[in-house]
């Protein structure tokens, strides 16, 4: 089984909403979710996408919707619960169980529809993310994701912005990677690919229900689990880990030295060798 070039597909979501996904390796591979941060696309996952396909897996990178080239809602529809619907819509139309990888508000979604449905998928690697949430790392995401309003001038003026904000990634290439999670308005500005009206509402309340509803979950959660923490980060603390190792006792734990809350963009070596030797143990590649 070999691995084939990244093909666009799209999914229907909960809302009968368009969702666009990349998919990479043998269609009869066994099917792995890769599911972005806020803000982020799925264009975050090229090379993590790019390892699963050439180990053998059916690798399938999703924009969340209101991101990317997923549909926009109308409404302003972004709450928790239609996320996750997204996902579990996703997954009915998949010949098999997938594995689960969410970064952020990925593993968010995922840690959820899994508690709720604990045969949904055959594994999760959350990364960068537990039901604590260190306040002080998610205000300043926040922050970011509502600086800028106007857009930027240039590539580099918005890779400026990302530097100030992620000081443990590399400015090194970043403008192909910065080409694709941007969009080019008819003025000429450079703006981030997701809809303005995700940001809308009581932040707090919404961050304080979020970590509500991931505590109830991860108690449910019966399948081989990983967690992979920026050691830097300050959305994820030690003393968070050591919660979410209480909750779910047999969860593997990988502290990824040099990167922050953006794991797999900061270390992106490490992150995928610890991704798929945690795939090739619990979900090995047939044959």
């Amino acid at each position: 089984m070999s691995a084939r070039r990244s093909v666009l597909r799209y999914f229907e979501g909960c809302s009968g909403n368009r969702l666009a996904a990349d998919q990479e390796g043998p269609i009869d591979g066994r099917p792995v979710l890769l599911l972005h941060g806020g803000g982020q696309t799925r264009h975050s996952w090229a090379r993590a996408r790019q390892a699963l396909a050439s180990a053998g897996y059916l690798a399938i990178a999703v924009d969340a919707r209101g991101h990317g080239d997923s549909d926009w809602i109308d409404n302003g529809d972004y709450r928790l619960e239609s996320q996750v619907g997204d996902l579990t819509s996703i997954i009915a139309t998949l010949d098999s169980k997938p594995a689960l990888v969410g970064a952020s508000m990925g593993g968010v979604n995922s840690l959820i529809a899994c508690g709720a449905q604990p045969d949904l998928a055959t594994l999760l690697v959350m990364v960068d993310v537990t039901p604590r949430l260190e306040a002080r790392g998610v205000e300043r995401i926040k922050d970011f994701m509502l600086s800028n309003p106007e857009g930027f001038a240039s590539l580099d003026e918005a890779a400026g912005a990302v530097a100030v904000y992620n000081s443990t990634h590399s400015r090194a290439g970043s403008k192909d990677g910065l080409r694709k999670n941007l969009r080019l308005g008819e003025d000429g500005r450079w703006r981030w690919h997701w809809d303005p009206q995700f940001m809308l509402g009581d932040f707090r309340t919404t961050v304080e229900e979020i970590s509500r509803r991931m505590f109830e979950a991860a108690v449910k959660i019966t399948i081989p689990t990983l967690l992979i923490r920026g050691q830097q980060s300050d959305v994820v603390s030690p003393e968070g880990v050591a919660e979410m190792r209480e909750l779910l006792p047999r969860m593997e734990f990988v502290d990824v030295q040099g990167a922050g809350h953006m794991v797999a963009g900061d270390r992106n070596d490490v992150f995928n060798d610890a991704m798929l030797d945690f795939m090739r143990r619990y979900l090995p590649v047939a044959g």
